[in-house]
Parts: C-alpha cells; sequence; structure tokens
C-alpha cells in the first residue's frame, strides 16, 4: 500500500489507521514524503511503514527557509527512519538552488553516516507553477552530482532525463 502524491502526511490519521490495518492485515506499506513531520507523531507512525522515500529538498537551512520548509524537521525525520524502516532519498536538483558540487557532497557524506546504506535518487527539474520562468536541469548536472555523491555513496540513481 504506498501514500504517495500530494502530501500523504496531510491526512496523518488517515496514513496512520490504514498503515495499521495494513500491517495487521500482512500487508506492506511505503510512503512517499517531504518530511515535514513531527518526532512524536513520526515515532508513532514508524512502526507501521516498510519503506519511505523522503524528498530532501536542500541540504542548508538557508534552502529550507527559501522554500518555507523546516530544514530541522526533515533531517530529523530521515534520521529517525534510518535503519528502521527501508529508507530512499530523492533530491529534486533545480539550477541555482541546490546544484552545488559542495552541496552535493555534504549531503552525500551525512546519507553515509546513517545507519543504513540509503540510496539517493538525484532527479532533473522541469519548470513547472510557480516556476515556470526558471529554466530545466542540465542533464549534465545531474549526471556531475551523481559522480560527486558517489564518493560517499554506493547508490545513486538519476531520473528525469
Amino acid at each position: 500500500l504506498a501514500f504517495t502524491y500530494n502530501e500523504p502526511l496531510i491526512g496523518y490519521e488517515y496514513v496512520f489507521d490504514c498503515a495499521l490495518l495494513a500491517k495487521q492485515n500482512g500487508l506492506k506499506t511505503v510512503l512517499v514524503t517531504n518530511g515535514m513531520i513531527m518526532p512524536d507523531p513520526w515515532e508513532r507512525l514508524l512502526p507501521y511503514i516498510d519503506a519511505a522515500n523522503i524528498d530532501l529538498k536542500a541540504f542548508s537551512e538557508q534552502g529550507y527557509r527559501e522554500l518555507g520548509g523546516d530544514y530541522s524537521t526533515v533531517y530529523g525525520a530521515i534520521e529517525r527512519a534510518a535503519g528502521r524502516v527501508h529508507l530512499e532519498v530523492t533530491t529534486l536538483i533545480v539550477p541555482g538552488f541546490n546544484d552545488g558540487e559542495d552541496e552535493m557532497r555534504a549531503e552525500s557524506e551525512w546519507l553515509s553516516a546513517l545507519p543504513a546504506a540509503i540510496p539517493l535518487h538525484l532527479s532533473r527539474f522541469f519548470p513547472r507553477h510557480r516556476m515556470a520562468d526558471a529554466l530545466p536541469t542540465p542533464p549534465e548536472t545531474i549526471y556531475r552530482l551523481a559522480d560527486v555523491a558517489r564518493e560517499k555513496l554506493e547508490y545513486v540513481y538519476t531520473g528525469n532525463l
């Protein structure tokens, strides 16, 4: 059972109830989320989640501030899930926002220090909605940052190319 699209944790009670029922009936669950969940509800939900993919939108407090999110909340969600569920992380690479090698090097080093081998997905950005006037990510940027991430991580995947 997959909880995905939009942000499933907006309906936390629904996700919790369904994940509990799924677990009781021998089904596996996966959660695709932006990771904006406080520690207590995350700890209550984690026993009923088998796998998660968390979007890591930036590897800086400033980047999250620009997006209206909270850096420490997302990082905490990733740290709490690591080693407890099958965890993968996805970073959408946006030109001029989070496409620097230093930021990717810091992100992959941090992920490599967590208690499990975490796959990292690097996705190409395409202009849409509120960023319709931005440029798409050049494919060579994704490949270059994947090479940087592979300095520390075993499982790095490129997408939207």
